[in-house]
Parts: structure tokens; sequence; C-alpha cells
């Protein structure tokens, strides 16, 4: 019997019409749905296509702590096993993946277990980064230019290392950080400008300048949008 083949689907950052129309094939066609979510909860990246599910798919949830640090290593590898059973069956397993499958997503830890064994397809998404710049009508980068994605959950030492040495900065995973990053903000000079964006393309949307956020109000998904050089400069 042939093995499956795994597919990992870019849904996009949370708007059902951002889903493209190869994951919806994809999607639509696979006998097993795969997906991550917090270890209480739903998973929000199942809520994105939820409309197209209930067809009768198995379904497999991968739980995954919600805590500072990187997942441990033996969740992917109970994941990965327990996937890769399932391709040994001859099936098919769509997993879905929030934005797109290899930007700062869990299936980068499902694909490097499982790429060597099984026939894997990686289906991209619209990522948060280009979701953000959009609803912020601000191009990201020009000409040029350069941009760097600096995770807020560095160090704050590194972090400010990190924006002074760019040209445009989209600092990303806010959360509990959001305080440090705006005392580096206001430290390098950049706090006058910077644009925040919150759950992009959703309609709980939400875009304002970085100034004027609450630090107490501001979720893990959200975005940081910094020019910190003028042009030419």
């Amino acid at each position: 019997m042939a093995t499956g083949v795994l597919y990992g689907l870019g849904l996009g950052p949370g708007d059902p019409e951002l889903v493209t129309l190869k994951a919806l094939r994809l999607l639509r066609a696979a006998p097993v749905v795969a997906y991550p979510a917090p270890e209480a909860g739903d998973s929000f990246a199942r809520r994105i296509v939820a409309e197209w599910l209930d067809r009768g798919q198995r379904e497999i949830v991968i739980r995954f702590p919600m805590r500072p640090g990187p997942p441990p290593a033996e969740i992917y590898d109970r994941a990965a096993a327990e996937l890769g059973a399932v391709m040994d069956g001859g099936d098919d397993i769509a997993y879905l993946c929030q934005g797109d499958p290899l930007f700062y997503g869990s299936f980068a830890g499902i694909l490097t277990r499982l790429a060597a064994r099984y026939t894997v397809t990686v289906v991209p998404g619209v990522s948060s980064l280009t979701a953000c710049a959009a609803a912020a009508l601000e191009p990201l980068v020009q000409r040029e230019a350069t941009l760097a994605v600096i995770p807020a959950t560095l160090p704050e030492d590194e972090l400010a290392t990190r924006l002074a040495e760019a040209e445009f900065a989209a600092i990303i995973k806010l959360g509990r950080h959001f305080e440090k990053l705006r005392r580096v903000l206001s430290r390098l000079g950049l706090l006058e400008g910077a644009l925040y964006v919150e759950r992009a393309s959703l309609p709980s949307q939400l875009v304002a300048p970085l100034a004027t956020i609450d630090p107490a109000s501001v979720p893990y998904f959200a975005t940081a949008l910094v020019r910190c050089r003028k042009p030419g400069l």
C-alpha cells in the first residue's frame, strides 16, 4: 500500500476569504485533518476553515503549551509518530497552519521530522506580516530597502541592537513583551511614527499609533511596524 501525503496548508491570518483555492481543494480532499491547538480551548487554525469541515474527516488535535519558550521536543515527536502512522495506513493528511506554514509556524517542527520519510507538500499562505502591512496601508520594503523581522521575545538589549541596525522592522509576538518594546523604541527615538496592528484581517482588527496602546490590552497576535531610518539614509 502506498503511503499517504502530508499537506501543510497555509490558511492566512484569520479571514476565511484569504484561504487560497489550492489549500481549500486539498483540505476538502483529505480524509484526515490535523491542527495545533492550545492545551485548553479551540484551535484558531481550525476556526478559519470551520465552515468547510464536518465532512466526516478524522481530526487530529496536537496540543501545544501556551508558555514562554519553544514547545518541548516530545510534543513534536509524538505528533510526528501519530501522523506517520496515519500516512503508513495510506491516508493523506491536511495539516492546518495559521498564516504561512514556514513563517514562525508549528509546522516546521513536524516537517523536519517527517520530510525524509514521507512526501510533504507545503501550500503557502498569507502571512501575518503581509496582512499587517495591508491593514496599515504601510509598504514594507521598496527598491533596495531591507526588512528585519524581529521577535519581541528577545532580551531588551538585543532587541535594541536589532532595531538600531534595521531600515524597516516588523516586530512580532508582542503580548506581554509590548512594554519592553515601547521602552526600546522610545530610547532609540523610534516611538513616534511606529504603528501597531492587532488581529489583522479579522473583524476585531485594530490599527493605531503604537504610542497610544495600553500595554495591558496587547495580545500575542499583534505586530509593530517601524521605519527605523529615513529613505536614503
